[in-house]
């Protein structure tokens, strides 16, 4: 147990079940169910980021995509209205999104790397804003509903949220398992020295184009929760500026040096966006100003931060 209670994931997990009964805060529940989802995202960004030192600043072609995906399977293809199959279809798209762009550019690094990955962004973007009979256009697609889930009503917010929690659990839990396994220390080999990794015999191209995949499917499948939160898929989602909030947040958090960077990040992130914004239109400039000054001071994040500090006192 002394173990459990020592595990920051422990706190974090009980910290989300008790968001919905937290004063002020806790009546925003859609507020809650969408911080949820970016951890989901920023944490599925980090697989590339954090653990392999992928530039993959489009990242979030592949959480539009999921949230699109989903929008039509519901619409188009459900015929029995599962709750379900659009998930599936998120996560299904945004793997194989992420499996095409990542085998296009295995071989590619540095600043080509990254923008390849924003130009199949912006690709994405201009197809979702002008394919009207698939996606909607600029219009969009709308009339998505929350169906049950084994007989418990999804259409209730707070239902929901505890829903995309258990979805969160399991995705922490996954992708920490999966940083931390010998698959994963072979990603920080590559991040650290990319030449020495193909001398001590690693297939580089390979290890890069199966995290890309991964991290796409949990892209995918934050993007599809994203549809049912909203009940509507939009084009804006696809533009390059979700891909910039989610490389920001996860080095503001410091995701370079702790799985917990990414949390971090979306914490502040979300709180600037719907609870500043909310009182000043000009936000953004807050935002960007303590991203400018925590990074200047400390270039790898508020986690480094922390773990600077430990040291010091070991």
């Amino acid at each position: 147990m002394s173990k459990i209670y020592k595990d920051p994931l422990f706190w974090i997990f009980l910290g989300c079940i008790c968001y919905p009964f937290l004063p002020y805060v806790g009546n925003f529940t859609s507020l809650g169910t969408e911080l949820l989802l970016w951890f989901i995202f920023t944490l599925s960004f980090n697989l590339c980021l954090g653990q392999t030192g992928l530039p993959s600043f489009g990242h979030g072609a592949f959480y539009g995509m999921g949230t699109y995906a989903a929008a039509i399977v519901f619409l188009r293809l459900s015929a029995s209205g599962s709750f379900v199959l659009p998930i599936l279809g998120g996560i299904a798209v945004g793997a194989v999104a992420a499996a095409f762009l990542g085998w296009l550019i295995r071989e590619k690094r540095g600043v080509y790397f990254a923008m390849m990955t924003v130009a199949f962004t912006q690709v994405c973007f201009g197809i979702c804003f002008r394919w009207d009979e698939v996606t909607g256009g600029e219009a969009g697609l709308s009339g998505i509903s929350r169906l049950d889930f084994l007989g418990i009503p999804m259409r209730d917010p707070v239902t929901f949220y505890y829903f995309c929690f258990a979805v969160f659990v399991v995705c922490a839990i996954v992708i920490r398992a999966i940083s931390r396994s010998c698959f994963g220390l072979s990603l920080q080999s590559v991040r650290q020295n990319y030449i020495r990794s193909q001398y001590l015999g690693y297939n580089v191209g390979v290890y890069k184009f199966a995290v890309y995949t991964l991290s796409g499917a949990f892209a995918g499948l934050s993007g599809a929760l994203y549809c049912l939160l909203t009940q509507s898929a939009f084009a804006d989602i696809l533009d390059w500026t979700k891909s910039g909030d989610v490389v920001m947040a996860t080095l503001l958090g410091g995701g370079t040096v702790s799985f917990y960077g990414p949390i971090v990040g979306s914490l502040i992130f979300i709180i600037c966006k719907n609870l500043l914004s909310s009182l000043w239109d000009h936000w953004l400039f807050i935002y960007g100003l303590s991203f400018v000054v925590i990074l200047s001071l400390f270039p790898t994040g508020i986690m480094g931060m922390f773990r600077k500090k430990a040291k010091k006192k070991d």
